[in-house]
């Protein structure tokens, strides 16, 4: 049987039409896979520790950066640990150590798994105080951090921007 002329006008735009636009997927994907190597090599260049207002730290110029540890915080009357307050600076106390600093040094340590292998050195800590702090309130919080095995002491600074040098 022979097609009319309309028929076949209609077969044509049929196929002309049928064939559906198609998106490239690999140029799309070779995009994101470019974007996540970016971003995975860029997200970790920069530190920062949770500090206080009231706390003013010292400057100074640090070449390392600061890594994930246990912060003990001292702030205006109290000391605290993961931002939690556990002792006071005004208790009248003239021992060598404070104890409750102590008792949650010990607490935080149960709960840090201790290397295998080879020898240990203690766990780090990092102490965050004011510039105006006295040596004698530090020199407690580091006794008290070295009675619970935190020996491995980092004082955090605050790293002021370089001058620009003239073109």
């Amino acid at each position: 049987m022979k097609l009319s002329r309309r028929a076949k006008r209609m077969q044509r735009h049929q196929r002309r039409t049928s064939n559906s636009a198609s998106l490239n997927l690999v140029s799309l994907m070779d995009i994101f896979t470019i974007l996540v190597f970016f971003l995975m090599v860029n997200s970790s260049d920069v530190k920062v520790l949770q500090q206080d207002k009231a706390v003013v730290l010292p400057s100074s110029t640090a070449e390392q950066q600061p890594k994930d540890t246990i912060v003990v915080t001292v702030s205006g009357v109290n000391i605290l640990v993961q931002g939690r307050a556990v002792a006071r600076i005004d208790s009248p106390d003239d021992k060598e150590i404070i104890k409750n600093l102590k008792v949650e040094l010990d607490y935080q340590a149960n709960r840090i798994t201790k290397p295998m292998g080879g020898e240990f050195k203690g766990f780090p800590v990092t102490l965050i105080a004011d510039k105006g702090t006295p040596y004698k309130l530090l020199k407690k919080i580091m006794a008290t951090c070295t009675e619970a095995k935190y020996t491995q002491v980092s004082l955090a600074v605050s790293n002021p921007p370089k001058p620009k040098a003239d073109a």
